[in-house]
C-alpha cells in the first residue's frame, strides 16, 4: 500500500479538523534546557511552520521563562510571557491557563518537549490550540508503561522505525541504522561513537550504532549480532567490547551462539572481535574454538583496519591488514 510522504517523513494517520479563521499564530512550548538545567517555557508572537527559521534569524523574538522544578510555572511568569509577546489583555487569562496545563503535561509525562504550534487567535477573538507535539524521554518510559506500549505496538510496518530498530528497542538495545557496510557491536555509547569514527578513519562506513550496554550477557550479544548480520548491505562486523561489568567470556558465548544460527551467507561475512577486560583470556579461548572465520584484534585501530580490509575497504587498510587473517594465520 503506498505511503504518503511529507518532507521525507511517512504519514501514518491523517486527522481532518474544522477550518479556522486565523488572525494571529503564536508559538508556545516547554523544553528541557540543559544549559540552565531547568525546564524553560518559550513563547513567540510569530508561530507556524517557520518557527525554527525565525528562532535562528530573530532569537530575540522568543521570550523565555525558566521554571523552578520545586515550584512549577508561576502565575507571574505566564503573565509576563503573554505581555512580552504583545497578547491582548483580554486573552491573557486563557493564555495563562493553557501555559499551566502545557507545563503540567510536560512534567507529568517526563517530556523533553511539549509544544503548541500554532496557538492561534481567531478572527472571533478566541484562543485555540490547533496543533501540538510532545517528545518523551525514553529513559523515563519505565514510569509510563502505557506510553511505551503505545509506541512499540501501534506503529505499523510502514512507520519510521525499521524492523531491526523496533526489535532492538524491545530488547533494550540502543540501535540506529546508519546505512554503511560494516556492522558495529559495542558496549557503551562513547566507545560505540569512537568505534564508528575509527572505522571511518581507515576508509570504512559504519552500518549501524549498536550499544549492548553494560553487563550484557550471551543472549543480548546473540541478539545484537543476529540483528547486525541481517542488516541489508552489511559486508562485515566489528565487535568491540571493553569488559568491566561485562564479562568477555559471556560475550564470546553469545557470538558463538549467533554464528551457530546464522545463514550460510551470513556465516561467510568477516567478523573481527576485540575483547579486552574481565575474563578476556577465557573469552578469546572460546572464540578460538569456533574456528578461523573469527578474526582477533588486540586494539581498536587494529580491529578497524582488519574489518575495513576484509570488507574491501581502502587500499591503506588492506596494506595494513597484510597477511593477518585471524586465529588460523
Amino acid at each position: 500500500m503506498p505511503v504518503l510522504e511529507i518532507g521525507g517523513l511517512s504519514v501514518l494517520e491523517l486527522l481532518v479538523e474544522e477550518a479556522v479563521d486565523i488572525r494571529q499564530e503564536i508559538y508556545l512550548s516547554v523544553a528541557v534546557d540543559r544549559g540552565v538545567r531547568r525546564a524553560v517555557m518559550m513563547a513567540s508572537a510569530e508561530g507556524g511552520v517557520d518557527i525554527e527559521q525565525m528562532a535562528r534569524d530573530h532569537p530575540d523574538a522568543i521570550v523565555k521563562a525558566v521554571i523552578d522544578p520545586f515550584v512549577g510555572l508561576g502565575n507571574t511568569q505566564s503573565e509576563s510571557l503573554a505581555r512580552d509577546i504583545g497578547l491582548a489583555e483580554e486573552l491573557r487569562p486563557a493564555f495563562g491557563e493553557l501555559a499551566h496545563r502545557l507545563y503540567e503535561v510536560f512534567a507529568a509525562y517526563d517530556a523533553l518537549l511539549a509544544e503548541i504550534n500554532p496557538l492561534v487567535v481567531t478572527t472571533q477573538g478566541a484562543l485555540l490550540a490547533l496543533d501540538g507535539k510532545v517528545v518523551l524521554d525514553d529513559n523515563a518510559l519505565f514510569r509510563h508503561p502505557e506510553l511505551g506500549r503505545l509506541r512499540v505496538d501501534a506503529l505499523p510496518a510502514t512507520g519510521p522505525e525499521t524492523a531491526a530498530e523496533r526489535e532492538a528497542r524491545r530488547a533494550g538495545l540502543a540501535y540506529v541504522y546508519m546505512g554503511g557496510e560494516i556492522g558495529c557491536i559495542v558496549n557503551g555509547a562513547g566507545l560505540a561513537m569512537t568505534t564508528m569514527d575509527v572505522i571511518k578513519l581507515f576508509g570504512g562506513s559504519p552500518a549501524n550504532f549498536l550499544d549492548v550496554g553494560g553487563g550484557a550477557g550471551p543472549e543480548r550479544v546473540e541478539l545484537a549480532l543476529r540483528l547486525v548480520l541481517g542488516t541489508p548491505g552489511v559486508k562485515g562486523v566489528l565487535l568491540n567490547i571493553f569488559g568491566g561489568i561485562t564479562h568477555c567470556d559471556e560475550v564470546a558465548r553469545g557470538v558463538v551462539a549467533a554464528l551457530g544460527r546464522a545463514t550460510p551467507e551470513q556465516a561467510r561475512l568477516p567478523l573481527v572481535v576485540r575483547l579486552v577486560g574481565t575474563n578476556q583470556d577465557r573469552g578469546q579461548e572460546i572464540l578460538k574454538q569456533a574456528g578461523p572465520r573469527l578474526v582477533v584484534a588486540d586494539t581498536l585501530a587494529e580491529a578497524a583496519r582488519k574489518v575495513v580490509a576484509l570488507t574491501g575497504g581502502s587500499e591503506a587498510a588492506r596494506q595494513a591488514q597484510g597477511d593477518s587473517r585471524g586465529y588460523s594465520s
